[in-house]
């Protein structure tokens, strides 16, 4: 892989990053999550969840979709924008365009969950539907190329991961001193900008990633030291499934991330209950999996320590949701 330069994810960008955001954009809530559950698993750690549930849109894609739009000139914007999604990134984009003021045509993928697709509609968006993967991609690079629209990448890109950390600036600046942060990996977008926050500020404050079993191209792509492109995806959180790492992404998560850890489709359930439970949170299973780590495979890691969790979003449906609580609900009670 050719060398991939970052050089411009510094905490100076990042924080004239979220300068020039903050007028469109929440701060949101880091609160302190306590609960006898959480104090005998974790063995009195203090958990902080950054909720970036609360965000414009519903998730944190809103910050990377701003900062990519702001960048879009006088010239190229009548043109409108475009983006390639299986939910979360085509709300955000809309929203992103509707906010600096042009149209959106947003290419969604035929098993993208019609809430979002409304969702999306409801942003002012003209939806698109095609096959899952390389024809959604194929579809926007067409309305770039024949209506001169500006692609709005999901996932990659300076723009993407400066806006992105955010996240992590808002959680070290409002919860200082903390010794890990626990964050979800799809393409490597959130990842990206918020290990590079935190280990700006402070060096010593282990990032953990947090990928589906069945959606882990980000782990086999630090396995294989390039990016990595996976046949298949398969899991519950379609928000943590692109089949891709790609090299920019990539190359931050590699200079800033610690570990890569994987749950399962169940272990992400329990997650929900967890969060539903004990946090009062209704949130989508890519939120779900980062609570699901911390329970499980960093449990030793983060036990005792002043963890951040980073909850990325909440766009989900009700009778969906109530599958997979039941569901989470079973496994908890097997694992008993």
């Amino acid at each position: 892989m050719a060398e991939v330069d970052i050089s411009g994810v510094t905490l100076a960008a990042i924080r004239g990053r979220r300068d020039a955001l903050r007028e469109n954009l929440r701060h949101t809530p880091s609160v302190a999550l306590t609960s006898p559950r959480i104090s005998e698993t974790l063995k009195g750690a203090d958990v902080f969840l950054k909720l970036e549930c609360f965000q414009h849109t519903g998730t944190f894609k809103a910050r990377g979709a701003l900062s990519v739009a702001l960048r879009i000139t006088e010239t190229d914007k009548p043109n409108g924008i475009t983006a390639a999604s299986a939910g979360n990134h085509a709300i955000a984009a809309a929203w992103a365009a509707r906010t600096i003021g042009t149209s959106a045509k947003v290419v969604m993928q035929s098993t993208a969950n019609p809430y979002r697709i409304a969702l999306a509609k409801a942003e002012g968006a003209e939806v698109v539907i095609k096959d899952p993967g390389a024809p959604t991609f194929a579809e926007a690079e067409r309305l770039v190329r024949e209506e001169n629209r500006t692609f709005i990448h999901p996932f990659e890109g300076l723009h993407t991961s400066l806006g992105t950390a955010g996240v992590g600036l808002e959680l070290m600046e409002d919860v200082p001193d903390l010794d890990a942060v626990v964050v979800s990996c799809g393409g490597g977008g959130l990842m990206s900008g918020v290990s590079a926050a935190v280990k700006l500020i402070n060096p010593a404050c282990k990032v953990y990633g947090v990928e589906p079993e069945g959606a882990d191209s980000m782990s086999r792509s630090f396995t294989a030291g390039h990016p990595v492109t996976l046949e298949t995806t398969s899991t519950i959180a379609d928000s943590l499934a692109p089949p891709m790492a790609l090299p920019f992404g990539f190359t931050l998560c590699r200079e800033y991330v610690d570990e890569l850890v994987r749950v399962s489709d169940e272990e992400i359930c329990a997650g929900l209950v967890i969060l539903q439970e004990d946090a009062k949170l209704a949130v989508e299973p890519a939120a779900g999996a980062a609570i699901a780590a911390a329970f499980g495979p960093l449990r030793e890691r983060v036990s005792g320590q002043r963890v951040g969790i980073i909850i990325c979003g909440a766009n989900i449906d009700c009778s969906t949701y109530q599958e997979l609580l039941a569901r989470g609900q079973q496994f908890i009670a097997r694992s008993a």
